[in-house]
């Protein structure tokens, strides 16, 4: 009798956050799960890793692990020392709220995938609507889950989950869901701009301190793209590569074709 695969589950929201929950109650079924989180809210952290400092471990119940350190951290810990074999699927969120277009770049929950990715796992990052439980992502999770499974070469998913409750309209209206069953698209990414906005303040003591970002602006979008798919009640399942090289090098072999450098090597400029 063959073994069940192992399925890693992370974060960037904490190891207390409700996303995480309804990860590991999704693909329960699928193997034997480990969690290994942050222990704080580390939205935002993309794939940075910890070098310069130590990191610590606690186990808070069988098979779950907090870390005091990045998504990417607690996928690498898990992948290469807290787990008794390699995992075949790493699957990180349920982000609330969603990683579109240039989001993954910053993305905690999308650099914890890519890590999985990177350990010679399948992985998915997974995100919902802000006003969205993290529930509704179960079986969409459970459907994906099931299929890179079963795959002998592995996949880099970016997945977003449309608001498909009726407790409150989202900021951008009702989408169209249709009635028998939610539709899975294949997308590319879109443009997600964001107000751009540095916020002063001064705290009690009279020091300045900042706030930075401001809201997603709508830029418009076209079929096919993530921002698309969301918005007309689609599920955007976008396949993701690590390769970020420009897939046209004949305008800069152009620029540079001949082109040297003289470098002194006694030269300390």
């Amino acid at each position: 009798m063959s073994e069940r695969p192992l399925i890693l589950v992370t974060n960037d929201d904490g190891i207390l956050a409700p996303g995480i929950l309804a990860l590991a109650e999704a693909v329960a079924p699928l193997g034997d799960v480990v969690v290994c989180a942050p222990e704080t809210e580390r939205s935002g952290s993309s794939h940075a890793i910890t070098l310069h400092s130590h990191l610590r471990v606690d186990e808070v119940r069988p098979g779950w692990h907090r870390v005091n350190g990045t998504p990417v951290d607690c996928v690498y810990l898990a992948s290469l020392h807290l787990c008794e074999r390699r995992p075949a699927l790493v699957v990180s969120g349920v982000n609330p709220g969603y990683n579109l277009g240039s989001d993954v770049f910053y993305s905690g929950t999308v650099g914890g995938a890519a890590e999985g990715f990177i350990r010679g796992a399948s992985a998915m990052a997974v995100s919902v609507h802000a006003r969205e439980s993290p529930r509704v992502a179960i079986p969409v999770v459970r459907t994906l889950a099931r299929m890179l499974l079963a795959q002998p070469s592995l996949s880099l998913l970016n997945v977003n989950i449309p608001w498909i409750s009726h407790s409150a309209p989202p900021p951008e209206g009702p989408p169209e869901v249709l009635a028998e069953g939610l539709p899975i698209v294949i997308t590319r990414l879109g443009a997600r701009p964001y107000v751009e906005q540095v916020e002063r303040r001064q705290d009690p003591r009279g020091m300045a301190y900042f706030w930075i970002g401001g809201p997603p602006r709508d830029a418009g979008e076209h079929e096919g793209e993530d921002t698309w798919a969301v918005k007309r009640g689609f599920v955007s399942v976008t396949p993701l590569i690590l390769d970020i090289t420009a897939p046209d090098l004949s305008p800069w072999q152009t620029m540079f074709a001949g082109t040297t450098v003289q470098v002194d090597p006694r030269s300390d400029d």
